[in-house]
């Protein structure tokens, strides 16, 4: 026997509840109408946005402290910052002169780059960005750096903002924010013109839109829908439902993740089909039947319209600059025929500078719109097009093929990433002798400078057990916000599995951090419980939270000087390379 719960005055009473009337503990559960409404019921907007902002300035002034040290371009700054001013100045990324690294750092930028168009290996969207930076500040660290900085500082408050309206609850929203602003990986990649920090913002807002996008529909849903659905053949509210303007805005941040990197393809695809079973969920919950298959029709292909036809229109858009020049690409790269390279000499050694020299010209073979007339007016845009198709594919056989033939001293297996296996070091400064530039080491010793990027040790370690119990909680609780956790963080990590063969570096894993976070502001919200009044359990949560943000706090300050490129004695820094592969 079920009983209905008494609802609030004004409420209008329900036929019928939908699921089950009480929970474990024997408390009333509320109505799906009940349940839609209330998701919208958040704590003090004035004060969250404050605090918010206050956690996204700190991060932004952490991340800009003597940003444009040290004074070189770290790791693949190399490319990225000039092919940003290549963007910016020329409309595509060209090559450029052998000695442009030092008379860029030397205020020299006229004369650098060779007229030609490079072969760039990912779109263009993190480097337009960076270029905002150049053309704000210049072509220096600092310029080429402070846009990845901003964006950092505001994945911060998008991350508080996510996990408040998952909880309701600001303070934990600012828990997952602060814990997010004092990972290593982030903080580190908030300082550097590398595309993974533009990456991982886009997708977090992208999953960010879709969470509000479900409180919308199941807002939407409980005004459209008076009372429970009786009809066995209804579908539910069809028509009202087709524009749903968050999942509108998800998709447009989807397009922008996949302009930065390809990778953004999984987490879309894994959250295509969350988007539908959560719809299917909301419309079983007002009563229709067989919600499931009803939802791929009602649900899931206008999802499909927003995220997939909208992300491939804004995707298509931001390679606009390559557009405009195809005809440079079709004269000096479409005979890069790395497709027919990889079919006639498989990599079956580790010669990579032979490989690396190997003429890919010699195959004759050129894109067959670099042969064909030029066209006019639309006929030119589908030719543009059609170059931009042949160029993808070259640039897939580079990324999937190609660099099986390669190796680097800071690859990674991604299996090992959660427990941070091998760091990168994108800049060091080694040999320092005592007495010279600050160093106090003892005689026999010496002095260095090193930025190194590694996640904070506290976050990543703890996070895997969160993941564990985000597992749980999403499979036998069956509590949605634990399966943001997961699939999130599942679909920015396994999909690398496939590709341990080629170089690729813990930095990635950048992308997995904020759904590692969410599992761990999450698992900390359980432990301390809901309920505000005194009791064992939430001094029990209430302490080993703030244990756990006290530890993550001194075990990031620990690692600062490497994080910032300080100077250490030797001692100082082995203190810091607490395994032998960290080095």
């Amino acid at each position: 026997m079920t009983s209905t719960p008494t609802l609030p005055a004004g409420e209008v009473q329900r036929e019928e509840q939908v699921g089950l009337s009480t929970n474990a503990a024997g408390r009333p559960v509320p109505t799906a109408w009940q349940r839609a409404r209330r998701r919208v019921d958040l704590e003090d907007p004035v004060v969250g946005w404050t605090a918010s902002l206050g956690v996204a300035l700190l991060a932004l002034f952490l991340r800009l402290w003597k940003l444009g040290t040290p004074k070189v371009f770290e790791f693949d700054e190399t490319y990225y910052a000039k092919d940003a001013w290549s963007l910016l100045h020329f409309g595509y990324a060209q090559g450029y002169v052998d000695d442009a690294n030092d008379k860029i750092l030397d205020g020299t930028t006229n004369g650098q780059w060779t007229g030609d168009p490079s072969m760039v290996v990912h779109p263009e969207v993190g480097k337009w960005l960076i270029a905002l930076g150049e053309k704000a500040f210049g072509m220096d660290p600092f310029g080429w750096r402070v846009a990845a900085a901003v964006v950092g500082s505001l994945m911060i408050l998008v991350m508080c903002r996510l996990v408040r309206r998952m909880t309701g609850s600001t303070a934990l929203g600012l828990v997952g924010g602060l814990v997010l602003s004092l990972d290593g990986l982030q903080f580190v990649l908030s300082r550097l013109a590398l595309l993974d920090i533009f990456l991982a913002f886009f997708i977090l807002c992208a999953v960010t839109c879709l969470v509000c996008d479900r409180d919308w529909y199941r807002a939407k849903l409980a005004r459209l829908v008076p009372e429970q659905v009786r009809d066995h053949a209804s579908f539910g509210p069809v028509r009202p439902l087709l524009f749903r303007p968050w999942l509108l805005a998800s998709g447009i941040c989807w397009g922008l993740a996949i302009g930065t990197k390809w990778t953004a393809i999984y987490p879309l695809a894994a959250f295509g089909l969350m988007v539908w079973l959560w719809s299917a969920g909301a419309r079983r919950s007002f009563g229709v039947q067989w919600a499931t298959l009803r939802s791929i029709v009602t649900d899931g292909l206008p999802a499909f319209v927003h995220l997939v036809v909208i992300g491939g229109i804004v995707y298509t858009a931001t390679w606009t600059g390559w557009l405009i020049h195809a005809n440079e690409y079709e004269d000096h790269l479409s005979s890069t025929q790395y497709t027919q390279f990889i079919e006639e000499r498989p990599c079956t050694t580790d010669d990579d500078d032979k490989l690396q020299e190997d003429n890919l010209d010699n195959s004759g073979k050129r894109w067959p719109t670099a042969t064909e007339p030029d066209a006019h007016g639309l006929g030119e845009v589908v030719q543009s097009l059609r170059s931009l198709y042949y160029y993808h594919r070259d640039v897939y056989t580079f990324h999937t093929h190609f660099l099986n033939c390669s190796s680097h001293t800071y690859q990674s297996k991604p299996s090992g990433w959660p427990l941070l296996n091998r760091p990168v070091g994108v800049a060091a400064d080694t040999d320092i002798k005592p007495g010279t530039r600050g160093c106090d080491a003892p005689e026999g010793s010496s002095c260095l400078k090193q930025v190194l990027l590694i996640g904070t040790p506290m976050i990543w370690w703890t996070g895997i057990l969160a993941m564990v119990y985000a597992l749980v909680m999403w499979i036998g609780a069956r509590d949605w916000r634990f399966g943001v956790a997961v699939v999130g963080f599942a679909s920015t990590w396994l999909p690398w599995l496939q590709y341990d063969t080629r170089p690729i570096f813990l930095f990635y894993a950048v992308a997995m951090l904020p759904f590692m976070v969410l599992a761990l502001t999450l698992t900390m919200g359980k432990l301390i419980g809901r309920s505000r009044a005194p009791s064992p359990r939430r001094t029990f949560g209430v302490v080993v939270t703030g244990v756990f943000l006290v530890l993550t706090v001194l075990n990031f300050a620990w690692f600062w000087p490497i994080f910032t490129d300080q100077l250490l004695t030797r001692s100082e820094w082995l203190d810091r390379i607490w395994f032998q592969r960290w080095i």
